[in-house]
């Protein structure tokens, strides 16, 4: 296994790279994005510059809704405010729009071209614009309509597209592996190490630290400024919500024809295959002995499936599947990307009825029944047409919302009369109570946007309408009170908090300090641990493959590397480490060895087709890494106050 850490962010890298504009019409938003403004100025709303293009606050936002979306695909509902925040959308939008900005400049340098032919197929291999299969021009012309978008605008950016494409293409066939990578990997996935660890959290000195009037002064004099209390405001608002238009609103046959035909990638259904298997387990500590008798077994059971024997009754006898065996091995119906590579190429190749040969995947060894098989399809009208009259009432309510507020908006945005606004929509004003910047808003909810525009709004000022889920808002400021820095007596209870919090820092460290020094003086750390009642945990056989990782103790550079080099004779940690604000302190308790000589051809062959693929990642990686230090990159405090907003709470 490679390194899992690298591993991770390196896929996030291609998915950037590869972020494909067809998918922007899953949505009604479409994304345009390119190379932006030429020349030094950019456009009047630009946010960041690089190199002289520019990227528009409004390609910033819908690259931010198009990454939240698929956010909230990969979890399956809405994203909760505090996971949103801990993703840093905003952070991952900034890096992937500069990141393809550099590449589209880095191929324009390279005189990386896309032919007129070329363009055409693309286009036409777009499902969106395809009936029965076929490339239709009709259609691509009304998708593009319908996103007000031109086709020269569309033309460009999937040029880029695929001028991005022959660039990354180039920069991976690059990439070279020496047999001394082969045998590096063979040791990183083979050579392991198990540790026994103490973890001790500041927290469980606090109780400990003394705290006097005294020093509490001292110490809110010193730090005074960073109880500094934010500039607070609070808001009058009114929300358009489009469900009190949904009765006024008439939904016609054509109407409804029209829109199914603009939006049929929505009710497009992935090719799937329906399979049962029966798993046998193989686990990284197994000996060459072990995995032969379960490939023996693996093998002795296949000949029961083949003879006819119950392949649900045989999944339920030796399948190491917990979760599937008790179903007989039923995976039920999946599409492609769903399971490991090596299982899904054979599921997907079989037909109906068919047992697979043994498959060997990361997990073991599979035996493989296809039970189904639906090709891929797009959903025709009559299944569908009480969606396609939902989305489209949902889509015309939302439009007349947002009318409606433009409307309001123009006629006061300058008096900022909030109460003619709501007397003239009957909608019932709300207040959201005082907030800071980067606050959750009473009523509004964790709002970016609506934060920024709150704090730039001028008093007696309407702020333009701004589209959410649950409606269109505008608002006017109803109170604000100016930053300042309290008296002790106001924040005491923070001031003797994070007095504490500093000094339980020196006496876990002082604690851990001790314990390490105990165990160099030959004692063992599970009388020490006793001794202060602090629990011995155990990593397990972990190996080099796992990277900066270290399991149950977490990510540290520093403690993976000393690990490998701790021996038997010598196996205690050289200093307390600091993992996730907790003071580490390890020791060896097993270690296994690898030798690259006992590769067989077929490991080896393995090894170096994942060490290229990895290679190749690197070899992008370090052109873009390379582009950056050399790029010129200024962004502009509108976008530059959300990232570091985001990064602060």
């Amino acid at each position: 296994m490679l390194d899992l850490i690298r591993k991770k962010q390196r896929s996030v890298l291609v998915k950037i790279v590869f972020w494909t504009i067809i998918a922007a019409f899953v949505g009604t938003i479409f994304l345009v994005w390119g190379k932006g403004s030429s020349g030094p100025g950019g456009g009047g709303n630009a946010v960041v510059h690089v190199n002289g293009d520019s990227i528009s606050y409004q390609e910033f936002q819908v690259a931010y809704q198009n990454l939240r979306q698929q956010m909230e695909q990969r979890f399956g509902r809405s994203l909760p405010p505090e996971i949103e925040k801990r993703l840093q959308l905003n952070e991952q939008t900034y890096e992937q729009l500069v990141d393809r900005l550099l590449l589209l400049q880095e191929a324009d340098r390279r005189d990386i071209e896309v032919g007129k032919d070329e363009l055409r197929q693309a286009i036409a291999d777009v499902p969106a614009f395809q009936r029965n299969g076929q490339f239709d021009r009709n259609l691509y012309q009304q998708a593009l309509a319908y996103q007000h978008l031109t086709i020269r605008a569309f033309e460009r950016n999937m040029r880029e597209q695929l001028q991005l494409s022959k660039l990354i293409d180039a920069v991976r066939r690059e990439a070279e592996v020496t047999d001394q990578d082969v045998e590096q990997e063979y040791r990183n996935r083979n050579e392991k190490v198990d540790l026994a660890f103490v973890k001790l959290a500041p927290g469980r000195y606090e109780g400990k630290v003394e705290v006097t009037e005294e020093v509490l002064q001292a110490y809110y004099r010193e730090h005074r400024e960073s109880f500094r209390q934010p500039e607070k405001m609070a808001l009058r608002y009114v929300r358009f919500d489009p469900d009190r238009y949904k009765k006024d609103i008439t939904v016609d046959e054509a109407a409804i024809q029209e829109y199914y035909d603009k939006h049929q990638e929505r009710f497009w259904v992935a090719e799937q295959v329906k399979a049962s298997h029966i798993l046998f387990r193989l686990t990284p500590d197994m000996d060459e002995d072990s995995r032969q008798k379960k490939r023996a077994l693996a093998e002795k059971v296949l000949e029961k499936a083949r003879a006819g024997k119950d392949f649900a009754e045989l999944a339920r006898t030796y399948s190491d599947d917990a979760g599937s065996a008790i179903d007989g091995g039923s995976l039920g119906y999946f599409t492609h990307g769903t399971m490991v590579p090596a299982f899904e190429a054979v599921a997907f190749a079989m037909k109906p009825g068919q047992i697979s040969d043994i498959v060997e995947t990361s997990l073991g060894y599979h035996i493989i029944k296809c039970e189904g098989y639906k090709k891929e399809r797009t959903k025709p009208l009559d299944d569908v047409r009480n969606d396609v009259r939902a989305a489209l009432l949902d889509e015309l309510a939302r439009q007349e919302a947002l009318d409606k507020a433009m409307m309001a908006y123009s006629a006061h945005r300058q008096d900022g009369d909030i109460d003619a606004v709501a007397l003239a929509n009957g909608l019932e004003i709300q207040e959201t109570g005082l907030f800071a910047r980067g606050d959750n808003i009473g009523g509004l909810g964790s709002d970016d946007e609506i934060g920024m525009a709150a704090f730039a709004l001028k008093e007696g000022e309407l702020a333009r309408p701004i589209v959410r889920d649950r409606g269109v808002v505008t608002f006017v400021v109803k109170e604000r009170h100016a930053s300042y820095v309290p008296e002790l007596d106001e924040v005491r209870a923070d001031v003797e908090r994070a007095y504490r919090r500093q000094e339980s820092v020196d006496l876990a460290r002082q604690a851990a300090e001790e314990i390490l020094a105990a165990l160099k003086a030959g004692k063992q750390l599970a009388d020490v641990a006793d001794k202060e009642k602090i629990a011995v945990q155990e990593t397990g056989f972990f190996p080099r493959s796992y990277g900066n990782f270290v399991p149950r103790i977490g990510t540290s550079e520093a403690l993976s590397e000393k690990a490998f080099s701790l021996t038997m004779d010598a196996p205690v940690v050289d200093q307390v480490y600091v993992v996730d604000d907790r003071f580490v302190v390890a020791t060896l308790i097993h270690r296994v060895d690898a030798d690259p000589a006992k590769m067989t051809d077929a490991e080896r062959e393995e090894l170096r087709s994942s060490v290229l693929a990895v290679k190749r990642e690197e070899k992008l990686a370090e052109l873009i890494e390379n582009l950056k230090k050399e790029a010129k990159i200024k962004v502009e405090p509108t976008l530059q106050n959300i990232l570091e907003g985001e990064k602060t709470q």
